[in-house]
Parts: C-alpha cells; sequence; structure tokens
C-alpha cells in the first residue's frame, strides 16, 4: 500500500532559510502520527508543506499520490489544515462560516449538520456570528469543517490550543473517528499529555530533520458528548476570550497579514492565516 505522506530528502526553504533540510518522513494510511520538537524545529513547515503551501526545492515529496515538487496545488483539495488562527469571517454566523468553507473546498455539504451536532455547535449557537464565541468556540467552529469535509490527510497545528478539557476530549474522538474512516492525521504539538494518547507515532524534528521517532499504543477512544454553553456577551462588555473582530488576540503572530483584514479562505485549509 502507498503512503498517505512520503518526504525523502526533502528540502523547502522560507526565503533563504532551509525550513526543511533534507527531511525524511512517512505516514502510512490512518496513522495518527505525532510531529514534537522545539519552536523552529520544523513541525509547521512539514505540515504546510504537505499542505502544498510550501514549496518544496529539493528531494521527493508524495502525498497522497501526490507529487509535491511537480503539482504542489493538486493536493489541496484532498487535505485539510487546522492552523493556529481559525481564518472565519466575525460577521457571518457559524453555520454560515462552515458552508462556506466547505463549498470553496469543493466538498458536499451534506455533512455539515452533523458535523455541528458533534463538535456542540446546534441549536442557538448555529446562528451566532463568529466575533461573539470565545477562542475555544471558534476552534470548534475550524474543527467542524473539517468534520464536514472528510479529508483524506488531517493537518492539525497545535490543535489543542485554547480548548478546556472536555473540548480537548471531544478533539481526541473526532480525530479518532476521522481515522476509523480512513484519514491519515499528522498532529504537531507541544503538549505530550494531550497528543501522545492519541499517536500510533512520535516524530522528534530538529533543524527541519528527523532525529527520532518512537511507536506507542493508541489509547482507546472515549466517546464524548459535546455540550457547549452559548457565548453571552453583555452589551459594551467584552468578556475573557471573547474573539472582537478588528483585533488580533495576544500571542498570535499573523506576518504580512494587517489586523482588520478580512482572512482569504483558501479551498484546502481551514484555520491557518500565518505564514510561519
Amino acid at each position: 500500500m502507498a503512503s498517505a505522506v512520503f518526504l525523502r530528502a526533502a528540502v523547502a526553504l522560507t526565503g533563504r532559510f532551509p525550513a526543511l533540510a533534507g527531511i525524511d518522513l512517512i505516514a502510512a494510511p490512518g496513522e495518527i502520527l505525532v510531529l514534537e520538537g522545539p519552536n523552529g524545529a520544523g513541525k509547521t513547515s512539514v505540515l504546510r508543506a504537505c499542505a502544498g503551501l510550501l514549496s518544496i526545492t529539493g528531494g521527493e515529496a508524495m502525498v497522497l499520490g501526490h507529487d509535491l515538487r511537480r503539482h504542489p496545488s493538486s493536493v489541496r483539495r484532498h487535505v485539510g489544515m487546522l492552523g493556529h488562527a481559525a481564518a472565519l469571517y466575525d460577521e457571518l454566523s457559524v453555520v454560515e462560516n462552515v458552508r462556506f468553507a466547505v463549498r470553496a473546498s469543493g466538498a458536499g455539504v451534506d455533512g455539515i449538520d452533523g458535523a455541528l451536532d458533534r463538535l456542540g455547535l446546534a441549536g442557538r449557537l448555529r446562528r451566532t456570528a463568529v466575533g461573539r464565541l470565545s477562542a475555544g468556540q471558534r476552534r470548534r467552529v475550524a474543527l467542524a469543517v473539517l468534520v464536514a469535509r472528510r479529508p483524506a490527510l488531517w493537518l492539525l497545528d497545535e490543535p489543542h490550543a485554547a480548548l478546556d478539557a472536555e473540548a480537548r476530549a471531544l478533539l481526541g474522538d473526532v480525530v479518532t473517528e476521522a481515522v476509523s474512516g480512513g484519514a491519515t492525521v499528522l498532529l504537531a504539538s507541544h503538549e505530550p499529555q494531550a497528543s501522545l494518547p492519541l499517536a500510533d507515532r512520535v516524530v522528534s524534528l530538529a533543524g527541519g530533520r528527523v532525529v527520532g521517532e518512537r511507536s506507542l499504543s493508541r489509547a482507546p477512544a472515549v466517546m464524548t458528548p459535546a455540550v457547549m454553553t452559548p457565548a453571552v456577551v453583555a452589551p459594551g462588555v467584552v468578556a475573557p476570550g471573547v474573539v472582537v473582530p478588528g483585533v488580533v488576540a495576544p500571542g498570535v503572530v499573523v506576518p504580512g497579514v494587517v489586523a482588520d483584514t478580512k482572512p482569504a479562505i483558501p479551498p484546502f485549509v481551514v484555520g491557518d492565516v500565518h505564514v510561519a
């Protein structure tokens, strides 16, 4: 069986800097692969390369049978990436954001209602403007797009960020369900306590190369019901964690993007507007 991800001596540059410096990496179909390493190790670069967002300039790079050196854009319809910042439109409702992203990717809309229910975004929340949601709720909206699209390859960059304990458990269930349905998952994380129970293998990166790996026994999934409390925003009061349109949250770096600029949502990217 062909690998879902196959990188051999792959090189990718950011300017003149080698973000990937001859990396060798293989992910089998249906595998959950966790990428670990310090900042600058190349974790996000691996995900962006697999999404066709970072050009491979040397070596070999095949993702889902697509040659990333020759036709990097051809893989985009088949992958879904959840990045640091959710590329959502504040003035649109939850369901409108999900429907827009799913249609833009070319996927069918039949899975939207089920995805919203699974992520605890039903009822009043589905009609709530995304600008009124907390950071954790926005994260759920971005994840709902992935669930509705059902991509063959999930690329998750720090997916547990901004999620409470209940939402983290739900994320684990959703990822496991996706793999049961045939998907492959690459997950970059600084939080081993959250990511390692999901992993089949852990790959350590440094300097844009693989420096070690180990196999793990994935913990059995425990189905977690999705329950969410609707956002409550008093007039004139900004509650903790509520995203205000035009304001970039502390710690979110978006090079080349002005805070009040509406993010473009490429068909294959759910929540990645950074260029790290």
